[in-house]
């Protein structure tokens, strides 16, 4: 595996307001607040959730920050999916202004 530097990736500005993301935070995070046509599986589920993943290629992969989506990346683009990791997670996306929806009427990033 190469740096983490040389990971697909690409910025929330450059995704659509309702694009269908990977988020593979926790639940408590995913509860907190989200990208509203995102899909939800735990990081350490996706291997035994593979059928589960968005059914589009590159899969963009979400999570707070980065770090998590990135070697989620790493081992999807290691079973052959085409994934690409989300520049700044969930932050950049609240950051950005980007939609957000959760399970009360205050979404945010946890």
């Amino acid at each position: 595996m190469g740096p983490m530097n040389e990971l697909p990736s690409v910025s929330v500005t450059d995704l659509a307001d309702d694009a269908v993301l990977l988020d593979v935070r926790e639940d408590d995070e995913w509860a907190a607040g989200r990208a509203p046509g995102a899909v939800h599986i735990v990081m350490n589920e996706i291997p035994v959730r593979l059928g589960d993943l968005p059914d589009l290629e590159p899969v963009a992969v979400i999570c707070r920050s980065g770090g998590r989506s990135g070697q989620v990346v790493q081992w999807l683009n290691a079973q052959g999916i085409d994934a690409i990791n989300v520049d700044g997670g969930m932050r950049a996306w609240f950051t950005a202004g980007k939609p957000l929806a959760g399970d009360d009427d205050a979404p945010r990033v946890i």
